[in-house]
């Protein structure tokens, strides 16, 4: 096949361009550009392909039918594209590729440095090739699955491909520390690009990450914007090691003797995101993960892949450790570079317990049944080094580099000190770990001011800075300030919760059966949940309704009932069968049969309610893949029914009964009810981190 034909090429030119750059000489560099040209051409020429293909309808392909349909709308089918691991590790490929093309053509990397990239890039086709997209479908579909509803909301045309911008561009600081160890260039010729290149991967994997959070706290309906799942762990623990390399780095302009501390966080910032993708694909968190994919068979290649990096980074920093620099990393424990150092190791920490948490299945499996750990044991471990690196951030931000630095007065930043201890105190928080996270954040935020005033801090470092802190503050005051009830709910009957009037006004079903919205009013404002269906009138997907104001957000999420049987009836050809209310009388079937192999199966079934008589034509829709059936109104929308089979011999067919819409709309609810007190100021806070990130690229 023409993509797995491609990837095959990309392969060969990736390799190629790796023995290119390891020869001296002019040439060496030019057939190098060559090639890494066209390993990118071939990556794209395969992307292209698999991307025609979905909108082709090609269903002949395994992945197009996995995660495709011929109703999916063109927006959904171009996220298709990364709906499923093996599109993924493509656009991982692409994005790497891509970033080559820049690399090679300004040439600034250095032979070495562009030979470890494209041994890099080439180990990814390898992962690509282990779990094709190309592979070519097990049976003959007439359609596919589609995309799972869930996946059917406009944030999956973005989250995604910004995580794996992240993830693929951290490639770029491994690549030039460790071609600087192979060519024994100094220190501070690749600090600064490997800066750049590291706050720009950083930047889109941190969006990437609060992009999901979002996602999830408008669509899973739980409440919560981060529960501590091993695949959201996955991407936070490199994240925070990151910001540990990129301070560190830091240090290492001013202090040469940081440079193998440097190399180690650089190295398993990168190793960490392979480790973090053979946890969620491998299928070891299979039972703990809503993210996480299950029965596939590229974990041990993964992991191959995770120990190649990680053995072959520590193997060369280890040969060229003497040629390291020497010296203090610190002049004293009072100096800023001490005190960065120390916030660098704090996110180690961090990163260290979220590792241990998330990969408790996998440990656990080692010694007996695999097992994980619960979202408090998270809480409980990381708030104190959470409030350790407010504080530690907060004096770094005040002080220059050198052993005789002062701190400047601290009055401002108590100001914001005592604004953190009230504002949680204000929303009814009583807990002493939240209210002193809190304290420290905002003492933070009043640190980065000082600091950016004494231009000890630049403009990217005050909004990034000033950002974690107001973070922390909203979640503190959105997540331990949250209050929340199951509540019954009924048509038409306001209800007081935690200081806000709220009334259930039934539910609005969409005309084409696709949707439904339960509607809510809180303090007169209308707010809709939104449940999405499949064709048989089943819930497909939930959205909470979140009833948005300047104190905060109210939260409400039906809790969709454990619905008894649905009352069937089979009714023999020509005979009467009787509910509470109407007779049904089966008249007979019609086959039709289309060309495309699919059949339309339509039952007549005669309805009465004892004066007059409607014929009405329920259908089921059958594929080689099953069928499908959608309820249809009778006697003036009084009731639904549903086909759902007939006899071989065609002499009998089964009814679902359903209520009637209005009837439906107008039954009492249950929802989760809760508060989440200045819930806009977290999402505030990781917009400006971001843009915060991207303004320190400039200095």
């Amino acid at each position: 096949m023409f993509g797995t034909i491609s990837l095959g090429a990309a392969l060969f030119f990736a390799l190629l361009a790796v023995l290119a750059y390891g020869m001296r000489g002019e040439y060496g560099a030019r057939y190098g550009r060559t090639f890494v040209a066209l390993s990118f051409l071939t990556t794209l020429a395969a992307s292209v392909f698999l991307m025609a293909a979905i909108f082709q309808n090609r269903f002949d392909i395994g992945y197009v039918a996995s995660y495709s349909s011929r109703e999916l709308s063109a927006f959904y089918k171009f996220s298709a594209f990364w709906a499923g691991q093996q599109g993924s590790f493509l656009l991982w490929l692409f994005i790497h590729a891509a970033a080559g093309i820049v690399l090679a053509a300004h040439d600034r990397m250095g032979r070495y440095g562009l030979a470890v990239y494209m041994a890099l890039q080439a180990l990814l086709v390898i992962l690509v090739l282990a779990k094709s997209p190309f592979v070519p479908a097990e049976s003959v579909v007439q359609d596919g699955m589609g995309l799972n509803p869930l996946l059917q909301d406009p944030w999956m045309a973005f989250h995604p491909p910004v995580i794996f911008i992240g993830y693929a561009l951290f490639a770029v600081p491994l690549s030039y520390a460790a071609g600087s160890l192979l060519a024994g260039d100094p220190l501070k010729t690749w600090l600064e690009p490997a800066r750049r290149w590291g706050l720009v991967a950083w930047s889109f994997l941190g969006a990437g990450i609060f992009m999901g959070g979002y996602w999830a706290y408008k669509v899973l309906g739980w409440g919560g914007y981060w529960g501590w799942d091993p695949v959201e762990n996955s991407s936070l623990v490199p994240w925070l090691l990151a910001a540990a390399f990129l301070h560190i780095l830091r240090v290492a302009r001013v202090r040469d003797a940081a440079a193998s501390v440097l190399h180690l966080a650089i190295l398993f910032t990168y190793a960490l995101v392979i480790y973090g993708t053979f946890l969620t694909r491998s299928g070891i968190l299979g039972d703990f993960s809503v993210h996480s994919f299950s029965g596939t068979s590229i974990g041990m290649t993964l992991a191959v892949a995770n120990a190649l990096v990680l053995v072959a980074g520590l193997i060369l920093l280890a040969a060229k450790a003497d040629s390291l620099p020497k010296g203090e990393v610190y002049p004293a424990h009072s100096s800023r570079e001490f005190i960065m150092l120390l916030g660098a190791m704090l996110l180690v920490f961090l990163a260290a317990i979220v590792f241990i948490g998330m990969s408790m299945p996998l440990l656990s499996q080692l010694v007996g049944s695999p097992s994980s750990v619960d979202s408090a044991f998270y809480v409980r471990t990381t708030m104190p080094l959470a409030i350790a690196l407010m504080l530690a951030m907060a004096v770094a931000s005040m002080r220059r580099y050198g052993a005789d630095a002062k701190l400047p007065h601290a009055v401002l930043p108590s100001v914001f000190l005592g604004f953190g201890v009230f504002a949680p105190l204000a929303v009814g928080i009583r807990e002493v770990m939240p209210i002193v996270l809190s304290a420290f954040s905002m003492f933070a935020v009043g640190a980065a001011v000082v600091g950016y005033r004494a231009k000890t801090l630049g403009l990217g470092a005050l909004l990034s800075h000033g950002a974690v802190g107001v973070s922390f503050v909203a979640m503190v005051l959105a997540g331990t300030g949250s209050q929340s009830a199951s509540m019954e709910l009924t048509p038409n009957e306001p209800v007081n919760a935690f200081g806000h009037t709220i009334a259930y006004k039934g539910q609005e079903f969409a005309q084409d059966g696709t949707e439904k919205h339960y509607v809510y009013e809180v303090d007169g404002t209308e707010a809709k949940a939104l449940t999405k269906l499949h064709k048989n009138g089943e819930d497909a997907a939930r959205e909470p309704a979140i009833a948005k104001t300047f104190f905060g957000d109210t939260y409400i999420a039906p809790i969709p009932p454990k619905k008894d049987k649905q009352m069937e009836v089979t009714l023999k050809e020509g005979k009467f069968e009787m509910d509470d209310f109407f007779a049904y009388r089966y008249e007979g079937v019609e086959l039709d049969s289309q060309e495309n192999g699919n059949t339309i199966v339509t039952a007549d079934i005669a309805v009465t309610d004892g004066e007059t008589v409607e014929h009405v034509q329920p259908q089921i829709f059958a594929t080689a893949d099953g069928g499908t059936s959608t309820p249809i109104d009778i006697m003036g929308g009084k009731k639904r029914i549903r086909l759902t089979g007939v006899s071989g011999d065609r002499r009998m067919a089964r009814l679902e009964l359903l209520p009637s819409r209005e009837e439906e709309s107008m039954q009492p609810v249950t929802a989760s009810v809760s508060t989440k007190p200045f819930i806009w100021v977290l999402w505030l806070g990781t917009i400006t981190l971001t843009v915060g990130t991207l303004v320190a690229i400039k200095k």
